[in-house]
C-alpha cells in the first residue's frame, strides 16, 4: 500500500479518537464552572453533588484525551517529517506555546481543583476550575490557530524554499482562525450539553435523584439550545469566507462545477469527479450559493472547473459529509426546541427524555463529520496552495506504518472500552451524597 495513504489513515484514527474527548473537555469544564459557582453564591448543597459527579466524569475524559493528545503530535515527527521541517518555522511556535503555556496552566489547576475538595476554601476552588476551563480553550485556540493557518497560509515569506514566519499578529487574527475557534468551541459546547442532558435524562427515566438531575437539565438545556443556534449561524459565516480563502473547497462543498452568476444550491446531487459534472441533481434553489457566499444573488462564484483536476479536493466525500453534518445540525436543533417548550413537564416525558439520551452520540458524530469536511475539502494540499499531502510524509517503508496503525487502532480500542466502562459505572452509581428524588408518576418505571 502506499505511505501517504497509510499515513493519512493513521492520522485520522489518531485525531478521530482524541477528538472524542476533546469537545467534552472544552464544554464540560465550563458547565462545572457554572455549576460549582452556583454552589458557592447559594451554598446549595445540591450544587456541589452536582459538581463533584460531573466532574468524576470530566476527570476520566481529560486523562484520556491528554494521552491521546500526546501521541498525535509525535506523529508529526514520525510520520509527516518533510511537513514538519517545512513548517516548523510557523508551526513549531504555536504548538510551543499551547504546550508550554495553556496545557501546562490546564494541567496543573486541574489536579489543585480534583484534589482540593475540603482543602481549599470553596472560593479558591471555584477559582481553579474557572481557570481550568479559560487553560483548555486557550489550548484549543492555538491548535486551531495552527490548523487556520494550514488552511489559508498567512503572515510569512518565502526564504529558501520554505515558509518563514513574518507577521505573528497576521497569523494569529486572521478571519479563518477566528471563525475557526468561534466555530469550534461553541460545537464542544453542544457536545458537553448534550452529553448533560442525556445522562440527566437516563438519571430521571430511573427516578435516580430526580431534584439533582432535573437542576442539571435545566441549567444545560438553556446552554446548549444557545450554543447550537450560535454554531448555526457562525456556520454560515464560515461559509462565506470560504468563497475568499478557500474557493475550491466552498465549490466542493455545494458540488458547484461551472463559475457563473446567480449560482444555486442542489439540496441532493451526485456528483462526478472524473466527468467533471454532476450525475444527477435535485433540488435546485436558484441564487442561494451566491447569496450565502457573497450575500448577494447576483454574485459570481468560481465553480470546479476553473481548478486543475490534480487541485480539486474529493468532492463525494466533501458533498456528502458536509450534507451530513447539515443535517445533523438541524436535527440537534430541532430536538433541543421542542425539549425547550416542553421543559416544564419534561420529568414525565418519557418519548423525549429517551430520546436526548439516545442523542448523546448525534453531536459527537457531527463534530468529526465537521472535520472531514474541512480537512479532505482542503486536498490535496497539506498547507493550502504551498504544500500537497503527497509531499509531507516521512520516508518509511509502508510495513512500518501498517504495523503501526494497527498498534494504534488495537490500543485506541482499549483505551476506549475502559473509559466507556469508566463513565458508565460512575454514571450508574451516581452522585456521591443525597437520596433520590421523587419524580412525577409513570417514569420511575420507565
Amino acid at each position: 500500500m502506499d505511505v501517504v495513504l497509510l499515513s493519512r489513515l493513521q492520522f485520522a484514527v489518531a485525531t478521530y479518537f482524541h477528538f472524542l474527548f476533546v469537545p467534552l473537555t472544552l464544554g464540560l469544564s465550563l458547565l462545572l464552572a457554572v455549576m460549582e459557582t452556583i454552589y458557592v453564591r447559594t451554598g446549595n448543597e445540591t450544587y456541589k453533588s452536582m459538581t463533584r459527579f460531573w466532574g468524576k466524569l470530566f476527570i476520566i475524559n481529560f486523562a484520556v484525551g491528554v494521552v491521546t493528545g500526546i501521541t498525535l503530535e509525535f506523529q508529526f515527527g514520525t510520520n509527516w517529517s518533510r511537513y514538519s521541517r517545512y513548517v516548523g518555522d510557523i508551526f513549531g511556535p504555536l504548538l510551543a506555546i499551547e504546550a508550554t503555556v495553556s496545557f501546562f496552566l490546564e494541567s496543573t489547576f486541574i489536579a489543585v481543583w480534583a484534589l482540593g475538595w475540603d482543602r481549599l476554601s470553596p472560593r479558591l476552588h471555584c477559582l481553579s476550575i474557572w481557570l481550568v476551563a479559560a487553560a483548555s480553550s486557550l489550548s484549543a485556540v492555538w491548535i486551531l490557530i495552527a490548523n487556520a493557518w494550514m488552511q489559508h497560509p498567512v503572515g510569512y515569506v518565502m526564504q529558501n524554499g520554505r515558509p518563514v514566519l513574518s507577521d505573528f499578529l497576521a497569523v494569529v487574527a486572521q478571519p479563518l482562525a477566528l471563525l475557526t475557534i468561534a466555530h469550534v468551541l461553541a460545537a464542544a459546547y453542544v457536545v458537553a450539553g448534550f452529553f448533560v442532558l442525556g445522562i440527566s435524562a437516563y438519571q430521571l427515566l430511573r427516578n435516580f435523584h430526580a431534584d439533582l438531575f432535573e437542576k442539571s437539565f435545566r441549567l444545560a438545556l438553556g446552554f446548549t439550545l444557545f450554543s447550537c443556534l450560535f454554531v448555526v449561524v457562525e456556520g454560515h459565516m464560515h461559509g462565506a469566507d470560504l468563497a475568499h480563502s478557500q474557493p475550491a473547497k466552498l465549490a466542493a462543498l455545494e458540488s458547484h462545477w461551472v463559475t457563473q452568476e446567480r449560482a444555486p444550491i442542489y439540496l441532493l446531487a451526485v456528483p462526478n469527479q472524473d466527468k467533471g459534472g454532476n450525475s444527477v441533481e435535485l433540488g435546485r434553489l436558484p441564487a442561494a450559493l451566491s447569496i450565502l457566499a457573497f450575500h448577494r444573488p447576483g454574485a459570481r462564484v468560481t465553480g470546479l472547473r476553473d481548478f486543475p483536476p490534480d487541485e480539486r479536493p474529493p468532492v463525494l466525500a466533501t458533498f456528502v459529509s458536509f450534507r451530513l453534518m447539515v443535517t445533523f445540525g438541524m436535527a440537534m436543533v430541532l430536538l433541543l426546541v421542542v425539549v425547550w417548550f416542553r421543559r416544564k413537564t419534561i420529568r414525565s416525558d418519557r418519548l423525549l427524555l429517551r430520546s436526548l439520551m439516545w442523542a448523546i452520540p448525534v453531536p459527537y458524530l457531527t463534530c468529526l463529520i465537521g472535520w472531514t469536511v474541512a480537512e479532505v475539502g482542503r486536498q490535496p494540499w497539506i498547507v493550502y496552495g504551498l504544500m500537497r499531502t503527497g509531499q509531507a510524509a516521512s520516508p518509511v517503508s509502508p510495513v512500518q506504518v501498517l504495523v503501526s496503525l494497527v498498534a494504534f487502532i488495537v490500543i485506541y480500542a482499549m483505551i476506549g472500552i475502559t473509559a466507556f466502562w469508566l463513565m458508565a459505572a460512575a454514571v450508574r452509581k451516581g452522585p456521591d451524597q443525597g437520596q433520590p428524588g421523587q419524580v412525577t408518576k409513570g417514569v420511575a418505571n420507565a
